[in-house]
């Protein structure tokens, strides 16, 4: 059967690298539950949805550091040292995008991130070049799974939701893009991404 995928749309994170920011912070606590404690405390994972969505790392540690003055350094910490919280290249998928992008097929990301740490990763990573757009939600103060972003992405790269397929590991998001018409693979491996690219016949991976 005939996919009526045109274009693939790749996530970043925990797809192509692996971020965990307890990474980062175990060098100041003796045990994990010391540092999720720490993390739970100060509120940091909808802390850095914020920064997903755009507010500048300055803005972000300065307001956090007035609700718990008491931990301002550990949280200037996470700005300082936040090449320290992606863990792991996953090679695997790397290899299988620019295998696609090889066999013809346009590629492109949506992915939740900080413009400024994005720059980072843009730096560390030459395979990013092989997409042809990239959109980045701290560039519009929207994070997935909002619908507007998907919105946002059609449009910039000129394409309907029924011709994409749309890659992540998180299922809010596959929801999300599934109730707008995308094609959707949820993430968990390269092994079982390739598998289900071959279900829906995408070929050249």
């Amino acid at each position: 059967m005939e996919s009526p995928t045109t274009t693939i749309i790749f996530d970043f994170g925990n797809v192509f690298v692996t971020w965990d920011a307890r990474n980062l912070y175990k060098r100041f606590f003796p045990t994990l539950e010391a540092v999720d404690s720490f993390l739970e405390e100060i509120h940091f994972a909808e802390w850095n949805t914020h920064q997903d969505a755009g507010r500048p790392f300055k803005e972000g540690v300065e307001e956090l550091s007035k609700q718990f003055p008491q931990y301002a350094e550990l949280i200037q910490a996470y700005d300082i040292y936040w090449m320290d919280s992606i863990t792991e290249t996953i090679h695997e998928t790397i290899q299988i995008a620019k295998n696609l992008k090889k066999a013809g097929w346009p590629l492109y990301l949506l992915s939740n991130f900080s413009v400024e740490k994005f720059v980072l990763m843009k730096e560390q990573h030459d395979f990013l070049e092989i997409f042809d757009d990239m959109i980045i939600s701290g560039e519009h103060n929207i994070i997935k799974p909002d619908p507007a972003i998907f919105e946002i992405a059609l449009k910039r790269i000129n394409r309907k939701a029924g011709e994409c397929l749309f890659i992540d590991d998180t299922l809010s998001n596959i929801e999300t893009a599934r109730k707008m018409g995308f094609i959707t693979i949820q993430y968990q491996s390269p092994a079982q991404l390739k598998r289900d690219l071959y279900q829906l016949s995408i070929k050249g991976y």
